[in-house]
């Protein structure tokens, strides 16, 4: 039986994780192997073999992309806050200065387990203490106003950063909409959002075909209507954001010195999107 099959979206933070692991100095992600798991290894393995070999590297730049933005960001005193919708397994309140607050938000299953293992290893002195706030959220179901006001009440005015990387593409149109709108009404002028999607020219590879009958096949509790593209006139068109800068897996690696292996047909590039508020 294929590995594909009984897969579910809490696994892939996991195996995101294991993917930044495999290159700590592309990713800059130093602890992502606490989160290793033979699970997730297999995982990862029938993964690349059924979809694309280049994974390891687009997930290492992605990780890196977002660090190194958010590093500027504290070092210019632009943020307090950082928020990061779908957080899985990522370790950016690690990597980052401990000036910062931290809000991780997935879904519950997900936040529990990271919490209970995050606690642990900062008692026993393996992780710097960090100001942490987890929250268990389904974004397919009727979380809005209940986030929206815990959210207000952590937020508290500060300056924030919000980052939703590996979601968009489990999520529909509708649902993508309406967590827009939460950012909207979250964030003040000058706060940020990171997100990160595929564009259209992704459906024309061969490794897209790949992902989306391996997701078909085994992937269950994605939302209906999921597995979706954004295209870049989603971000230009959002009236209450400046779309301030476009980066991707090919502009990425020129800037952080890698050299992509395979064709851009085998590639699975994603966009890499910073909106700053009005």
């Amino acid at each position: 039986m294929s590995n594909s099959k009984n897969i579910k979206v809490s696994d892939t933070a996991f195996v995101t994780c294991a993917f930044r692991r495999l290159n700590e100095k592309l990713s800059g992600d130093y602890y992502a192997k606490i989160w290793s798991n033979a699970n997730a290894e297999e995982i990862l393995r029938d993964y690349t073999s059924k979809v694309s070999a280049e994974e390891i590297e687009t997930h290492c730049i992605r990780n890196r992309y977002f660090l190194e933005t958010i590093k500027t960001c504290i070092e210019q005193s632009e943020i307090k806050m950082l928020i990061n919708f779908g957080a899985g397994f990522s370790m950016y309140p690690f990597l980052v200065d401990d000036s910062i607050a931290h809000v991780e938000i997935d879904k519950p299953e997900v936040v529990a387990y990271k919490e209970n293992v995050i606690t642990e290893l900062i008692s026993k002195k393996q992780l710097p203490k960090r100001d942490i706030t987890f929250i268990g959220v389904d974004f397919s179901t009727d979380y809005f106003n209940s986030l929206l006001n815990t959210l207000k009440q952590l937020i508290n005015n500060k300056p924030c950063f919000i980052i939703i990387e590996g979601v968009l593409f489990f999520l529909n149109k509708s649902e993508t909409e309406l967590i827009f709108k939460l950012f909207n009404e979250l964030q003040n002028t000058n706060d940020y959002v990171g997100s990160v999607s595929y564009t259209e020219d992704v459906l024309k590879t061969n490794a897209y075909s790949r992902l989306i009958a391996y997701t078909n096949q085994g992937l269950k509790d994605a939302s209906t209507e999921g597995c979706q593209i954004v295209p870049t006139q989603f971000y230009e068109n959002l009236k209450s954001y400046n779309l301030i800068e476009i980066q991707d897996y090919y502009s990425c690696s020129k800037i952080y010195g890698h050299t992509p292996k395979l064709s851009p047909n085998e590639i699975l590039n994603e966009s890499f999107y910073l909106l700053r508020k009005k």
